[in-house]
């Protein structure tokens, strides 16, 4: 059993930072995957950013260039820095734990992201 602490959503205006952290605890595999997906009212989940253990990082499309993921493997915790925020970013932030090679998933509880003036 994995568990998921996630830390730092809120409100922030247009072109605004917001920095998500994502600890996990409980029996951590030596290979994995971590990283963020949102979900936006009336739209599907979809993926934000992931890194592995390995170090291979995926960014979705719409945050390429804007959020930047990183990790703390002693921690095991990742890290979203997320800079010009806009608007469409609006959504409830899931941290995402993933055993490589498995279907092994575990989520967090969800942080509110809010971008608005």
């Amino acid at each position: 059993q994995v568990y998921l602490v996630e830390s730092g959503g809120g409100l922030v205006q247009p072109g605004g930072s917001l920095r998500l952290s994502c600890a996990a605890s409980g029996i951590i595999s030596r290979s994995y995957s971590m990283g963020w997906y949102r979900q936006a009212p009336g739209k599907q989940r979809e993926l934000v950013a992931s890194i592995t253990t390995s170090g291979t990082i995926h960014y979705g499309d719409s945050v390429q260039g804007r959020f930047t993921i990183s990790s703390d493997s002693a921690k095991d915790t990742v890290y979203l820095q997320m800079n010009n925020l806009r608007p469409e970013d609006t959504a409830v932030y899931y941290c995402n734990y993933r055993i490589l090679f498995t279907d092994s998933n575990s989520w967090g509880q969800g942080t509110q992201v809010t971008v608005s003036s």
